[in-house]
């Protein structure tokens, strides 16, 4: 087999002399921080997702941070998410000063399995819980109506993790589609602009919400907590006032990069389709395998496929072969309860099975919109003489 290769990661940017000509602009403008393309990737991005308010900040980890304190998260807050996300998706409650549960996910989906997490619920006394962050791993969008019908029962506010799923859809009850993020059904969605996401900006962050309380909150704690609005203030000394109204942060996003992603963001369409041929050519070409099972796919989803994730129980052994052969799969994610950190919490082995299970035998194939088909065919060759 040919090995002569450069390696082949499990994701990467695409970088086009757009997206350089877009940064240069950007650094020859007045404004390289707090300018008017902070303004207009907004508005952009929250047309493109298709929610009313949409919030640039530092980063996807920053998004989840501001979206826990404006949905009031605090010390005594307890937030349920998935054990198989990053850490970010738990640990921005822990920052609030809120603790984590975590629910068990589908064997199927990957996602919060909604069944046990109407019996965690259930069996919880009233209060117990504040919200839900439901994560649309790999890009498989979360039902999101039917989890506001669980979490509206409950009084749970719902702040969904799209970081995955730009342009991924899921259908409702009442047959349409809704963008992941789109805040029909949840009360904020967060999402992230690195590298190897569907919209690179070198860092950066997004959160989206129809609530327009959390959208002016947002506003506030990126930058300090501090406002210059005389609607907000609560007196005025003159035109170089402002006011520190709560303890915030600087999360602001850069002009250069909200150039760099508004760039991206005018090629999200066409990536994501080539996201989507890319894993119908995975599933065909890997059809009937042994031991070997690729991504669900379902008529009520339009999967955005950040990731294209495979189960094996040789999961270890592939994972070195294809290395071995400069393909650099990658496993996502050691289920968060399973960190030092949060064993340290009280999480032990065996508290969710099905999500330790997954982990086991989940690969991360390479997925990118510039993965060619000769390197996906390389990629399947050696997945096939792997098994032989």
């Amino acid at each position: 087999m040919k090995k002569d290769i450069n390696p082949i990661p499990y994701g990467r940017q695409e970088i086009t002399q757009a997206d350089i000509e877009a940064v240069v602009a950007a650094l020859k403008s007045d404004f390289l921080t707090q300018g008017p393309r902070i303004e207009a990737f907004e508005q952009a991005f929250a047309r493109y997702i298709g929610a009313p308010y949409a919030v640039a900040v530092a980063n996807g980890t920053a998004a989840l941070h501001l979206a826990a304190l404006a949905l009031g998260v605090q010390p005594g807050s307890k937030v349920i998410t998935s054990p198989i996300t990053f850490a970010a998706s738990a640990n921005a409650v822990l920052y609030a000063g809120g603790q984590v549960a975590f629910c068990d996910i589908d064997p199927k989906t990957y996602l919060l399995d909604l069944n046990k997490l109407q019996t965690m619920l259930a069996k919880a006394p009233a209060g117990t819980y504040q919200g839900v962050i439901p994560v649309d791993y790999a890009g498989y969008p979360v039902p999101m109506d039917q989890l506001k019908e669980i979490c509206d029962r409950y009084g749970l506010w719902i702040l969904e993790d799209a970081c995955h799923a730009p342009g991924g859809q899921f259908k409702d009850s009442s047959g349409l589609f809704h963008r992941c993020g789109d805040c029909t059904y949840a009360d904020a969605a967060i999402f992230s602009f690195h590298p190897v996401k569907h919209i690179a900006a070198g860092e950066g962050g997004m959160v989206t919400t129809h609530r327009k309380d959390v959208y002016e909150k947002l506003l506030l704690l990126r930058t300090h907590g501090i406002t210059k609005s005389p609607e907000q203030m609560q007196q005025n000394d003159g035109g170089w006032y402002y006011e520190m109204q709560e303890l915030g942060f600087n999360y602001r996003l850069t002009d250069i990069q909200a150039a760099l992603g508004q760039s991206q963001l005018s090629r999200a369409k066409i990536n994501l389709q080539k996201r989507r041929w890319l894993a119908e050519r995975y599933d065909e070409q890997m059809e009937g395998l042994d031991n070997l099972t690729t991504p669900t796919v379902s008529e009520t989803v339009r999967h955005a496929y950040h990731l294209y994730v495979i189960r094996t129980t040789g999961r270890s052994a592939l994972y070195n072969y294809l290395r071995e052969h400069q393909i650099l799969a990658q496993v996502h994610y050691v289920p968060v309860h399973l960190h030092p950190y949060y064993r340290q919490l009280g999480w032990k082995k065996g508290d969710l099975p099905v999500a330790e299970n997954f982990y086991e035998q989940c690969l991360s194939l390479p997925m990118y919109p510039s993965l060619t088909l000769a390197e996906q065919d390389y990629v399947i060759e050696t997945i096939i003489h792997f098994q032989r």
